[in-house]
């Protein structure tokens, strides 16, 4: 596991937002909504056109208020890329050895996707620092209660299928940070700028995982 403050402050968050859209206007300020909203790790996918300067501009405006990531990393080349233009911690949708590998290179938290045991199992031996459960809108909450049971030393993420009616079973089942893209900022509302629906939504999902925490550390 990377030694790096990025990870102690998006398992305390317990809630990664994922930027994802055909278009990279409007993203810096969505990324500020969701900060003024309570989120403070955001990750914008490299499948966004220019994701790179998106990446600079948000680490720019933002800087050390929010926890910046870098997602949809297929590759090496674009792992470092990703890492030149100010990405605190990147995430994959598979498990890749090579990226894997060169962010334990370069100390950058790493969060590759996995769906199997053995998947899981392989990404978090090869150092990975968390593991994300993709995609989980296939498998649900069960799926994470039935690899958190046998692999409880893994900090698992489920992303897909998380959203405010969701998030507390994710959580009850074992996940130790929440993946959410578009039920906090679809492509819909970043395209019509609709910031206070983004902002809402983003309390609304904190509120439910701090709730969620709350009972579940008196049970």
């Amino acid at each position: 596991m990377a030694s790096n403050s990025a990870i102690d402050r998006i398992l305390r968050s317990g809630l990664v937002s994922i930027l994802r859209a055909p278009s990279s206007q409007g993203l810096v300020d969505v990324a500020e909504a969701l900060l003024a909203g309570g989120v403070d790790v955001i990750e914008v996918t490299f499948t966004v056109p220019g994701a790179h300067r998106v990446v600079e501009q948000v680490a720019d405006r933002l800087g050390d208020r929010i926890v910046l990531g870098a997602g949809s990393i297929l590759d090496t080349e674009t792992a470092r890329i990703a890492m030149l233009s100010g990405a605190k911690f990147l995430v994959a949708p598979t498990v890749n050895l090579e990226v894997i590998e060169m962010c334990r290179r370069y100390g950058v938290p790493v969060m590759p996707g996995a769906m199997t045991p053995t998947e899981v199992l392989t990404a978090w031996q090869a150092g990975a620092d968390v593991v994300k459960v993709f995609p989980s809108e296939v498998t649900g909450p069960a799926h994470i209660k039935a690899i958190h049971g046998p692999l409880p030393q893994i900090p698992l993420m489920p992303t897909g299928g998380v959203n405010v009616k969701t998030a507390g079973e994710f959580l009850r089942a074992g996940a130790a940070a929440l993946g959410v893209g578009g039920s906090l900022a679809s492509a819909k509302d970043i395209a019509e700028g609709n910031l206070k629906k983004i902002e809402n939504a983003a309390r609304q999902l904190i509120e439910v995982i701090q709730k969620t925490r709350a009972e579940m550390a008196k049970e």
